[in-house]
């Protein structure tokens, strides 16, 4: 399957990493807000933020996707890197053994 990622357009390859990351972020934002009051927010121990929840909720959210789009970016690419460097390797040893 990674080395069929290279063959994707860019717009798709978007797709495949951005969409599961939307759902999770999601999915932890739930589980996150069941635990924490927005309310109770605050930078680093200091002044609470003077945020509604829906800005809290909104701002939480898109941190959250952003850091899985990232993770899933990154495991493409390196799913990516590592079937081109297992195809160069077996290229390299088909010619060493004809």
């Amino acid at each position: 399957m990674s080395a069929d990622l290279g063959r994707l357009p860019l717009a798709r390859l978007a797709l495949v990493v951005l969409w599961p990351a939307f759902v999770m972020a999601g999915v932890l934002e739930m589980l996150v807000f069941v635990v924490v009051d927005p309310a109770d927010f605050a930078w680093f121990g200091g002044a609470p933020l003077d945020w509604s929840r829906q800005a809290v909720y909104t701002a939480t959210f898109f941190i959250l996707w952003g850091v899985l789009a990232v993770s899933g970016a990154l495991t493409v690419l390196f799913a990516h890197s590592a079937a081109a460097e297992r195809t160069s390797a077996d290229a390299l040893l088909d010619e060493a053994v004809d």
